[in-house]
């Protein structure tokens, strides 16, 4: 292939959502200055000096006095608030006592944390209050002052808040102080754990969502959509699951954005600016589907609404019903951002929105002459909206010079399309700094460079774009990276500096599937009660203030005459910045240490790093996946490469594709198996390891980072030698030559020991990780219990079948429980020191309590995994069967499936956990699984239940690509054969196990061996 690069359409199906909240939140009009020397006349104040918590003006309570004042006490570290301030002039007969501030419903008594004295204020009484049947307790701090009475009420764990807070108000000024974040494990605290656990606000939850949208966080806004369609009803429901099609077709899940869509369809009909949304997010489904000429024929039809006349709406002539169904819906769409942007200007945004994807559709249909005038008329609504100051539609903007660019750069104009790329990157440096959009935006400016020439013009800004992620993964970028791969490899081989550059920008390129299983495990995180969960909870927060008081700092600093009429209240913000993202780092060190965290968050590392925790005989492989070209990286102690695929990732797809079904197929239920395509795995090793072919099978332990097509299989069946196949296609001439006999075949998991990394930083936590404190040695689960005619099992699952819920597992399912001999076999190499669990004692139920689980070093689940949807239509179940408890008709109870979720909330600490089950890691259908990291191909869900275990405190898996077979004991054969040896690596052990089956006529078919992956780090001792 050339090393030219070429130009590269940007996917659409990256657009994120103009939605009512804040994507239309207007840059607020000048603001008055506030007077800093009293407190009174402002609406929020900072309490304390280390920027952790502030005070928010409340609106008076019924019967309050002219000069009484309530604020409540956010904390950027908790999702609600955690406590209210009271100034308060008392009245003949009215109460200032603590009923009046705890509630009549409390019982209140002298104690409470802290010190005893509020300075500024007399007559002090510091109470700890409870209501009736609640779990919470709070304290109260009451004081008077110059006849006015002062109080304080919140969590206790919040004492010092409430103290500096009620300090303030006394003494009408920022009093100086530190907020501690407070971390807690004692059992009355997890009353606390569980209310900071509890969702933010819906309608917040729905702006969160947007920004995070806007930004180019496709998998964290799904998160936060979901969030807000269960929490918010009527329009503001629909408005949530709108959103939440749109990100589950930005992730390539178009099957269940397409069931959303129909789902809302009916009640987006009444509103004007919710049926704008279903035009405009349909037909960017279309486009994320490659289906330009379906997206054209959805933005030219009318809008289709029943609360209006529809050329009214088209021309947009507000009759008294449009108008006031818009009126009605302007303090929910504005949010808390803006009470001041009118239904017409709504209306205009969202039309603009229209016209810039009609002109790329039409780009895309070939009719690009038609296209330039709607881009401009995109550009001139956009802008002439509060004069282009809608903060949260910059990134619509830029998209449109974007676009514009590319129009420009193709009728030969390159300087002015350099112009409009610069002018997009101006826009999104100023309000979403950082962001994945503005890594895309300066990207395909770099990739305007590397077609005109301007080579070392065009490193330096990809170079730039990677050194500011600092690691965190940019998943929209895998589309506009491709010039950069090309310029680095130039057609060949690149050198190790080069390399370094490939591997470095390679990390920032998330997958989907991975973006979205991270975002599931961190909303379980977030919903946890131990400290990883506080700490976690306590980032995000953080994360959200310091993105909230950035954004507040860019509007004042935008204000005319900002720096000299406003140079106070700027320097407050910019200090309080400061003083959050400190705490942020802090925060972030601390939660470092949990492997829980470690299995949902981003990070990097350099060629270096990699190469430095490699040992003698080992290399690392990676492959990369872009839209039209497929990389590998490669790396071993002393030396670095990169090079472009020899095949295209289409090309890759179709040889994965044919080598998996030589393997095994399902059809009609049954798994069936073909002579294998030994031609085709010849092909790929060539095509995949081309310039180190001849060296890989020398290596000792290949370490390999699969992409694309190859999630779905194993390296260890390519074959190494051209020489087999031609021995087999020589004894195929024979008479009565058996096609499943592949003795003798140099497969590359003959000679080299294979891990599966899922990404190179995972395997650095890994190889450094402490070995299990673990007292004994092996725990064996499964062989799950039938369900019977009269079991609670069977009564739960005929129930819920009956009652019309499809997306409840048949009762077949746990008909076939796979057999326990492989745990007892298993378990009899370690004596004492293993335990196996069956039938009635294996549920789910057990598995969750079991007090010792962390104590074995070893945990095999001998089990089907259930990694697809009971139907297409259904949400992602991953799970791994069990038996049924005896719980299993009560509410909460026993559901006969340790799930995604439960397998991440366990508590564990393994070497090892195997996972020797049905397709655990496998092929799925269309419905299956988000959470699984499974997309509608199938793929290997190296980011579902094995990212559970990993995340639960696993450190290295041993799971399956497709359902393991039971034919001639491979399975059986293959896992005892792990423990045949004591201390032998992981990887090692497991290739002596499939070498015995490759060398047996009836297993040498890769069906019998090749199924199992060693994920993490497969040099690491088996039982340590």
């Amino acid at each position: 292939m050339s090393g030219k690069p070429t130009m590269i359409r940007k996917t659409l199906a990256a657009a994120a959502a103009i939605g009512l909240a804040g994507a239309l939140a207007a840059v607020p009009g000048a603001a008055r200055p506030q007077k800093e020397t009293s407190l009174a006349l402002r609406d929020t104040f900072p309490i304390g000096s280390n920027g952790l918590c502030e005070a928010q003006i409340l609106a008076p309570e019924p019967g309050a006095g002219l000069f009484d004042r309530r604020y409540s006490i956010i904390c950027r570290d908790a999702a609600l608030p955690v406590g209210t301030l009271w100034v308060v002039k008392p009245r003949d007969g009215g109460e200032t006592g603590p009923r009046r501030f705890a509630g009549t419903d409390a019982t209140c008594k002298p104690g409470g944390e802290g010190g005893a004295e509020v300075p500024g204020l007399s007559g002090m009484q510091r109470l700890a209050c409870a209501r009736e049947g609640s779990i919470i307790r709070s304290d109260l701090l009451i004081g008077t002052r110059g006849g006015r009475t002062y109080a304080a009420s919140g969590l206790g764990a919040y004492a010092k808040a409430l103290e500096l807070g009620l300090a303030s108000l006394a003494n009408d000024k920022v009093m100086p102080g530190t907020v501690e974040i407070p971390l807690t494990s004692a059992t009355d605290d997890l009353a606390f754990a569980r209310q900071q656990a509890e969702a933010i606000a819906a309608d917040q939850a729905l702006v969160e969502a947007y920004r995070r949208s806007n930004a180019g966080n496709f998998a964290e806004a799904a998160e936060f959509f979901a969030v807000s369609s269960a929490a918010l009803a009527g329009t503001d429901a629909a408005e949530a699951r709108l959103n939440s099609a749109l990100q589950q077709s930005n992730l390539g899940n178009f099957a269940e954005a397409r069931r959303l869509f129909a789902a809302v369809r009916a009640d987006s009909a009444a509103s004007p600016v919710l049926a704008r949304l279903l035009r405009n997010y349909e037909a960017m489904d279309a486009l994320n589907q490659r289906r330009p000429e379906a997206a054209l024929a959805i933005l030219e039809a009318p809008v289709t609404a029943s609360f209006t006349d529809a050329e009214d709406l088209r021309q947009l002539r507000l009759g008294r019903p449009l108008a006031n169904q818009l009126a009605s819906e302007n303090e929910r769409i504005t949010g808390a951002f803006s009470t001041t942007l009118t239904p017409l200007e709504r209306a205009r945004l969202l039309d603009g929105q229209h016209a810039y994807l009609k002109a790329a559709t039409l780009r895309l249909v070939g009719r690009a002459g038609e296209a330039e005038a709607l881009l401009r008329e995109a550009e001139a609504t956009l802008g002439a909206v509060r004069g282009g100051r809608v903060v949260s539609v910059a990134w619509l903007r830029a998209q449109i010079l974007g676009e514009l660019a590319e129009v420009a750069e193709a009728a030969g104009n390159t300087t002015e399309a350099e112009s409009l790329h610069l002018s997009a990157i101006g826009l999104l440096e100023t309000i979403y700094p950082g962001s994945p959009a503005l890594g895309s935006a300066r990207a395909q400016l770099a990739g305007l460079y590397a077609r005109s020439g301007r080579r070392d013009d065009a490193l330096g800004i990809y170079r730039a774009i990677i050194a500011e992620a600092e690691g965190r993964a940019l998943p929209s970028l895998r589309g506009v990276m491709t010039p950069y791969f090309a310029l680095l490899t130039d057609g060949a081989a690149a050198d190790s500096a080069a390399a370094a550059d490939l591997f470095a920008a390679s990390q920032l390129l998330q997958r989907p599937g991975l973006a979205q299983t991270q975002a599931a495990l961190a909303r379980e995180l977030s919903e946890g009660s131990d400290e990883a969960a506080q700490l976690f909870r306590t980032a995000t927060n953080l994360g959200r203030g310091i993105e909230q008081l950035r954004v507040s700092l860019i509007e004042t600093e935008n204000q005319p005459d900002a720096a000299t009429r406003l140079a106070a209240q700027i320097a407050e913000r910019r200090a309080r910045l400061a003083q959050l993202q400190e705490q942020q780092a802090e925060v972030l060190g601390r939660l470092a240490a949990y492997p829980r965290y470690r299995a949902v968050t981003d990070s990097a590392i350099t060629l270096g790093e990699l190469q430095a925790i490699l040992g003698e005989g080992e290399a690392y492989a990676k492959l990369v996946t872009l839209d039209t070209d497929a990389y590998v990286l490669y790396a071993t102690r002393d030396a670095a490469r990169a090079w472009r695929v020899d095949a295209t990732p289409k090309q890759l797809d179709a040889l994965v594709t044919g080598i998996r079904e030589s393997i095994a197929v399902v059809e009609g239920g049954q798994v069936l198996t073909y002579p294998f395509d030994i031609v085709r795995a010849r092909e790929l090793y060539v095509r995949l390891f081309g310039p180190v072919a001849e060296e890989l099978p020398q290596v000792r332990h290949l370490v390999f980072e699969p992409d694309g097509a190859l999630l779905k299989l194993p390296v260890n069946l390519l074959v190494t030698d051209d020489a087999s196949v031609a021995a087999y296609q020589a004894r195929m001439k024979q008479k009565n030559a058996d096609e499943y006999d592949f003795r003798g075949t140099k497969w590359l998991g003959r000679g080299t020991q294979v891990s599966t990394s899922v990404a190179a930083a995972a395997f650095r936590d890994v190889r450094r990780s402490r070995p299990s404190d673990g007292k004994r040695a092996y725990l064996g689960l499964g062989e799950n219990a039938p369900i019977g005619e009269a079991t609670p099992g069977a009564a739960r699952t005929r129930a819920a079948l009956e009652g019309g819920d499809k997306c409840t597992w048949s009762p077949a399912i746990w008909a076939n429980p796979i057999k326990a001999d492989e745990l007892r076999e298993a378990a009899s190499r370690f004596g004492a020191g293993a335990q196996v669990l069956t039938g009635a004692a294996f549920t789910d139920s057990a598995i969750r309590t079991l007090d010792d689980l962390a104590e074995y070093r070893i945990l095999h689940f001998a089990t089907h995994g259930l990694v697809t949807a009971p139907q297409p239509e259904c949400p992602p179940r991953p799970a791994l069967l069990t038996s049924f408890g005896a719980d299993a008709g009560e509410e909460g109870g026993s559901d006969g499936l340790l799930s995604f979720a439960e397998i991440f909330g366990l508590r564990i600490d393994a070497d090892l956990v195997i996972l020797s089950a049905c397709d655990t890691a496998g092929s799925a259908t269309v419905g299956a699984t988000r959470e699984a990291g499974v997309t509608s191909g199938g793929e290997f869900a190296l980011d579902g239940l094995v990212r559970a275990f990993v995340g639960a405190g696993g450190r290295t898996v041993l799971a399956s690509h497709w359902p393991v077979p039971d034919d001639f004991d491979a399975t059986g054969r293959l896992v005892s054969g792990l423990f045949a040896e004591d201390g032998r690596a992981t990887a090692e052990a497991l290739k002596a196990s499939q070498v015995s089956l490759m060398d047996d006529a009836e297993t040498s078919h890769p069906f019998y061996w090749s199924a199992f992956a060693v994920v993490g780090d497969g040099a690491a001792r088996l039982a340590r």
